[in-house]
Formats: structure tokens, C-alpha cells, sequence
């Protein structure tokens, strides 16, 4: 059999040609831009506040100006100032800068209050508190009061009188101090109810002073809800309870079902008996001489631009600077208080 050299080498010779076009091309082609390095995850305060806290757009600048209260609850019985603290040593969430951005324009316009804003612990020394009338700690985690000092200056400060408000992650605090854990009246454990939710709240005490703003009724909100410490939370034999989770609707019960809660140890108690528990949400009480106003709301930087909620914290302040009247006796010795559930779904 003969063989057909000429056109055997023809065919080699363009599929060589062909591989060194492909070659060619192969190389001329851009090389992948190599994936960008992660960027290290933030360890100080500093990086994570710089990371994290973000610049208000105008868009919520505006919405917190529309929801502003039209005036204080109740007459300042002198000119108001509050130290408005937002370090994180933990967890920080992002609603702090909605959270300091309202508080101030809300002591502005109504005139309650004006604030001083800062991260810095040296804000604690007995010279600096004696210029303020309350604290308020807004979304502080894991706060560590290492300097002695600044400790037996905050006790001094809340024994003299002057007040003290939370927002909700200010009981995330005060691990290794136990008097200022007993002292905001609840530590975190975990949040069942988390943000991306609806949840239903019943009113624990409807005529409180405290509660004019949601008119007697209990309400819907979205937010992220505390379950506490049962080692660290006081009760309502020491807090007046304003308002609680409204554990007899599905949407508040449901979450329980689910693997991560019910398989998780620390939530045990609310399993046992989830109908019948108290999940306490917002609280009001006398603590050695001062005045204090808790409330868990305000994961969600919306919640700094919705009214009604504006109005809860402003009645709340001016509670803690001894401004608005409200009975802070404990809720165990109140029988005849009757809750008031929430409406059978959100309103809409």
C-alpha cells in the first residue's frame, strides 16, 4: 500500500500551524485579574467603629426630621444634658449612628435635653459625670470599665440621683461588674425573635405613663428581642415592665420551633412553657437613688425613624432625668394590672 507523503505532511503541517495560532492567541489573551485578598476582619474598636459605623445618607436624615417628636412630654425642670456613650467592645451594630444622629436632634427640637456624644471611657471620671444629668448607652457591647475609678464614678452618679437609659444592646454589658449588670436589670442571651421579623407586644401595664404614646393598645414592630440571663435578670419584682413580647400570637411562637432554638440549651426555660413566660421588652425602676429606662428596641436603625418609637425613648428620657412623673414601682406588687394583647396581625 502506498502512502501519501506529501499529504500527510500537509495535514501535520496545518495542525502545527493550528497549534501555534491557538498558542499565539492563548497568549495574547489578558491574564485574570487575580481575586482581590479578603480584607482582615476588624479587631479594635477603632476598625470596627471605622468599618462599620457608617455616614447617615439625606434620605435618612430626612426620615428621622419627619419622625421627630413636636415637643417635650413633660416640662424640663432645668436645662438637661446627657452623656450618650456607643462604645462596642463586642458585637456593633450599625443602627448606632441613626441611633446618635436621632437622640440629638430629638433633645433639639423638643428642648428636653442636649446631648454630648462619645466612645471614650475617660468620660467616666467623677469630674466629667458631674455636668450631666443621665447616661445613656446606646448599643455599647461587652463594655469593659477597667479603671476603678470610673466605676465608683457611675455608682456615685446613679446614687446622687441622676439617671440612666438604655438602648437595646445596653444589656450587653457589665460581664465581670455585677452591680451595673443588676443595675440595667438584664443581660443578653440570645435573640430568638431576630430583626428581619414582625413581632406582636402586649402592653403590661396600658395606663402607664410611659405607654400614653401606643394609646392603649399593643402593637407590632420589627425589631430584634432579647431573651435574658435568668442568673442576671432582676424581674418584675424589682422593674416595672411596660411592655413584653405577646407570646399568645403564632408569629411570636413560631420562632421557637425552629432547630436553632429549640435545640439550643439556654432557651430551655421559654420551651417549657412558652405561653405562659414573660419575655420583657421595655422596663422602668429605681435603682440606689437614680432612675432607669431600658428599652430592647432599636437593632434596626428604622426604629430611630419611626415616631412612635421616637416618643417611647423621649418619655423614657425624660423619666430617667426626673422630668416626666411615672410610677417605677416593681410590677410583682402591682395585681391588678391587666395586659393588653396585641391586635391579631400588623396593621396594613
Amino acid at each position: 500500500m502506498k502512502r501519501n507523503f506529501p499529504a500527510i505532511a500537509s495535514s501535520l503541517a496545518c495542525v502545527l500551524l493550528g497549534a501555534c495560532v491557538f498558542l499565539a492567541q492563548a497568549q495574547d489573551q489578558p491574564k485574570a485579574a487575580p481575586k482581590p485578598k479578603p480584607k482582615p476582619k476588624p479587631t479594635t474598636w477603632a476598625e470596627k467603629k471605622a468599618q462599620i459605623l457608617k455616614p447617615l445618607t439625606a434620605e435618612e436624615e430626612g426620615m428621622i426630621e419627619q419622625a421627630l417628636p413636636g415637643g417635650a412630654t413633660a416640662k424640663p425642670k432645668a436645662k438637661r444634658k446627657i452623656l450618650v456613650f456607643y462604645r462596642c467592645e463586642g458585637f456593633v451594630h450599625a443602627s448606632i449612628v441613626a441611633g446618635n444622629r436621632a437622640l440629638e436632634k430629638m433633645g433639639e427640637k423638643t428642648g428636653a435635653y442636649r446631648v454630648e456624644v462619645t466612645d471614650d471611657y475617660a468620660a467616666f471620671s467623677a469630674e466629667n459625670l458631674a455636668g450631666f444629668d443621665a447616661v445613656l448607652f446606646n448599643n455599647t457591647t461587652h463594655l469593659k470599665f477597667k479603671d476603678a475609678a470610673h466605676r465608683h464614678a457611675l455608682m456615685d452618679f446613679v446614687k446622687s440621683g441622676k439617671g440612666i437609659i438604655g438602648i437595646h444592646a445596653a444589656s450587653d454589658n457589665f460581664y465581670d461588674w455585677p452591680d451595673a449588670a443588676a443595675m440595667m436589670g438584664g443581660q443578653f442571651n440570645g435573640h430568638p425573635w431576630g430583626a428581619g421579623g414582625t413581632w406582636a407586644f402586649k402592653l403590661n401595664d396600658a395606663g402607664h405613663a410611659l405607654n400614653r404614646v401606643f394609646a392603649g393598645k399593643g402593637f407590632w414592630h420589627s425589631d430584634e428581642i432579647y431573651w435574658y440571663k435568668p442568673e442576671t435578670y432582676t424581674g418584675p419584682d424589682k422593674l416595672r415592665i411596660l411592655f413584653s413580647l405577646d407570646l399568645s400570637k403564632d408569629a411570636n411562637l413560631q420562632e421557637l420551633s425552629k432547630p436553632k432554638i429549640k435545640d439550643n440549651p439556654k432557651y430551655k426555660e421559654i420551651l417549657a412553657k412558652p405561653k405562659s413566660i414573660e419575655v420583657p421588652v421595655a422596663w422602668v425602676r429605681r435603682y440606689r437613688g437614680g432612675r432607669l429606662f431600658y428599652s430592647n428596641l432599636g437593632h434596626r436603625k428604622e426604629t430611630f425613624w419611626n415616631p412612635v418609637m421616637l416618643q417611647h425613648y423621649l418619655d423614657g428620657i425624660q423619666y430617667a432625668l426626673g422630668d416626666l412623673k411615672a410610677d417605677a414601682k416593681p410590677t410583682a406588687g402591682k395585681q391588678a394590672l391587666k395586659a393588653v394583647p396585641a391586635p391579631d396581625r400588623p396593621a396594613g
